[in-house]
């Protein structure tokens, strides 16, 4: 099993989130789950990275040219995968892993979140997506979710697709234990 990480490429503002993730690095390792991740050295990144490597872990990062060449790649995974575009850095990271988490982050995590979760709503893929809500990094989020499900935007099924959980060995019991919902994507009027 490999599962994609999505996270920040800075530490953010709390020593707490870099612990986070150096401790979702080790689990993994620990569990024999492969890390699938950007690529980088920096941040987050270099954080998880590094944990699962000193765990004795496999590490997958998949890296756009360009930001190899700015020299953030990291040079001691098991593969670094180069390629052209953020597009095919994507796609590569989404094929190679068997289902994602998102650490806390910017504008990056929130967008491959977003997108590997609305692809499995529409039924493109099977795998699980989930959030290490390190420190209720995530809380704000999950609330707004709440309220776009009781403004009839999402159906409830979809938003439950999302696993949460504060520790990573409750986030990947729960990941093994996923069942993707058997519903259709679309919200009618009188279903509300």
């Amino acid at each position: 099993m490999r599962l994609c990480v999505f996270c920040g490429s800075s530490d953010g503002a709390a020593p707490l989130y870099r612990e986070g993730a150096q401790a979702l690095g080790r689990h993994l390792a620990r569990s024999g789950v492969g890390l699938v991740y950007g690529g980088g050295k920096v941040g987050l990144m270099g954080a998880v990275a590094d944990a699962a490597l000193e765990a004795g872990g496999e590490v997958i990062g998949v890296m756009p040219r360009p930001l190899v060449e700015k020299e953030i790649g990291h040079a001691g995974l098991t593969t670094l995968h180069v390629v052209g575009s953020m597009h095919e850095r994507k796609a590569m990271m989404a094929d190679l892993a068997d289902g994602f988490v998102a650490l806390p982050g910017g504008l990056g995590t929130f967008e491959e979140l977003f997108e590997v979760w609305t692809w499995a709503q529409l039924g493109y893929h099977p795998k699980p997506v989930s959030l290490l809500n390190v420190g209720g990094f995530y809380d704000g989020l999950l609330a707004f979710l709440d309220h776009v499900v009781g403004q009839g935007f999402v159906r409830e099924p979809h938003r439950a697709m999302l696993i949460c959980a504060q520790d990573p060995a409750e986030l990947l019991t729960r990941i093994r234990a996923y069942e993707p919902p058997r519903v259709v994507k679309w919200v009618q009027a009188n279903e509300r």
